[in-house]
C-alpha cells in the first residue's frame, strides 16, 4: 500500500522513460483505484519527468559499474537489493510495457509473485527475430519468450492488429484482450478561439525512425508547396533518422522546421495551431509496425484534421474520409494530395476535425480505458498465483 492507501501496481519499463512515450506516464496516472511505481534499470534524466518518490530504479547513473549492473540484472536477474526494495512497497501487480521489457522483468515477477501483466505496443509483437537479435534486450527475450507466454496472466493488445500479430507468434489466444490505452480528453480538446486558416502549418510528430515515414513527407511537401507557397512543415522528434532527413529536408523548395524532442504541452499546442497533421507510417524492413498511433488518437480529440498512410494501426485509429484523409502507403504525391485538400477546403478540414473528436470521445477515453485496466487489475489480485 501507499500513503494514499492504494494498491501499488508496478510499471515496468526497463528505461524510464523515453520523450516519446506519454502514453505509458498518462495512463499510470489515470489510475484512481490502484498507486503506480514506475520501476526499471535506469532514469532518462533527459525523457519524461518522473518525480522520485513514485519511481524505483535499479541504477541512477552511466557509470561503468551502473551499465555492468543493469547488464547483470537483465542477463541473470541478479539484484537482491533492487528486489527487496521492491518488495519494501509491498506491490500487488506488475504490468509491464513491451514484451522485451517483460522478458527482463521476469525476475521481479518470479522473486515478488505477482500477477504479470504485459502491453504489446507494435513493434515488440511485429518485428523480426533476426531484428530482434540486434540488440542485448532482445536477445533476452528470445531466450525468456516461451518462459514469458507462460508466466505472464495477460497480453493486453493496444489494437486489433497487434492482437492478431500476437496470436499468429504463438501468445496463447486466450491470455490476449484487446485494450487501447486512450487520451486525456480533457487536455486534449478543441480551442474554439484559434484559427487554423491562417496558420497552414503541416505538422508532424513522431520518433525519426524508419517506420514513421518521414522521407515520404520531405517529398511530399514538394507537391504542397506547389499549390500552398506558405505552408510549412514542422517536424517534432528525435531518432537516429535525423540527420539523413535534414540533408534531404535542405533540397526541398519548402520551408521544414526540425523542432527536436518537444514537452506535451508544447506538442499540444503546436497542434492547436496546425492546419493538418501529417503520419506517413510505413511497414519498417525489420517488421515493425504501427500498434495505435497515439499521436492520431490525441489529434483526433483535439480536432486536428489527419492525412496519413494507410496500413496496420492507422485505420483503427482513425475512420477513413471521416477522421482522415488515408493515401496508399508509400505514395508521396497521393499523400500530398490529401494534405494540399485539407489546407484549401475549409468545409472538409471542419468535418474531419468534428468527426475526430466524436470519434475520440467515442473509442479513445483515457478515463475509460484505465478504468476498464483497473477492473483488469482487480480481477487479477483476486486470483491465486501458480508458484
Amino acid at each position: 500500500m501507499n500513503p494514499a492507501g492504494n494498491p501499488t501496481v508496478l510499471i515496468y519499463r526497463s528505461e524510464i522513460l523515453p520523450a516519446s512515450e506519454t502514453f505509458i506516464a498518462a495512463q499510470a496516472h489515470a489510475l484512481r483505484r490502484f498507486a503506480p511505481l514506475f520501476t526499471g534499470l535506469r532514469h532518462l534524466h533527459h525523457g519524461l519527468h518522473v518525480d522520485h518518490e513514485e519511481m524505483l530504479v535499479l541504477t541512477h547513473g552511466q557509470t561503468l559499474r551502473d551499465r555492468l549492473r543493469c547488464r547483470l540484472f537483465l542477463e541473470t536477474g541478479f539484484a537482491p537489493r533492487f528486489l527487496r526494495l521492491a518488495q519494501l512497497h509491498h506491490p500487488v501487480l506488475l504490468h509491464a510495457h513491451f514484451a522485451v521489457d517483460a522478458a527482463a522483468a521476469l525476475p521481479i515477477q518470479k522473486e515478488l509473485r505477482l500477477p504479470l501483466v504485459v502491453t504489446l505496443h507494435g513493434y515488440d509483437a511485429t518485428m523480426s527475430d533476426e531484428a530482434l537479435r540486434q540488440t542485448a534486450s532482445g536477445r533476452v527475450y528470445l531466450r525468456r519468450r516461451t518462459q514469458l507466454r507462460h508466466r505472464a496472466s495477460v497480453f493486453l493488445c493496444v489494437s486489433e492488429h497487434i492482437r492478431r500479430q500476437a496470436l499468429e507468434r504463438g501468445v496463447p489466444e486466450e491470455k490476449l484482450r484487446t485494450l487501447p490505452i486512450g487520451v486525456d480528453l480533457k487536455l486534449f480538446a478543441p480551442d474554439p478561439l484559434r484559427s487554423r486558416a491562417r496558420d497552414p502549418i503541416v505538422l508532424f510528430v513522431g520518433r525519426l525512425v524508419e517506420k514513421k515515414g518521414c522521407a515520404y513527407l520531405i517529398r511530399a511537401m514538394d507537391a504542397v508547396h506547389e499549390h500552398h507557397p506558405a505552408a510549412r512543415l514542422l517536424i517534432v522528434g528525435d531518432g537516429p533518422w535525423l540527420d539523413p532527413l535534414r540533408a534531404q529536408a535542405l533540397d526541398s523548395p519548402a520551408p521544414i522546421t526540425f523542432l527536436g524532442t518537444q514537452p506535451p504541452a508544447v506538442v499540444r499546442d503546436l497542434m492547436h495551431r496546425a492546419s493538418v497533421l501529417a503520419f506517413p507510417s510505413v511497414i519498417a524492413s525489420t517488421g515493425d509496425t504501427e500498434g495505435l498511433p497515439i499521436v492520431l488518437c490525441e489529434a483526433q480529440a483535439i480536432g486536428l484534421p489527419i492525412a496519413a498512410f494507410r496500413g496496420p494501426g492507422v485505420e483503427e485509429a482513425v475512420v477513413r474520409n471521416e477522421t482522415a484523409l488515408l493515401a496508399p502507403s508509400g505514395d508521396d504525391r497521393a499523400l500530398a494530395e490529401k494534405i494540399s485538400i485539407i489546407l484549401s477546403d475549409t468545409d472538409v478540414a471542419a468535418r474531419l476535425a468534428a468527426a475526430g473528436r466524436m470519434r475520440a470521445e467515442a473509442h479513445f477515453s483515457l478515463a475509460t480505458q484505465t478504468a476498464r485496466l483497473e477492473d483488469l487489475y482487480a480481477e487479477l489480485i483476486t486470483e491465486p498465483q501458480s508458484p
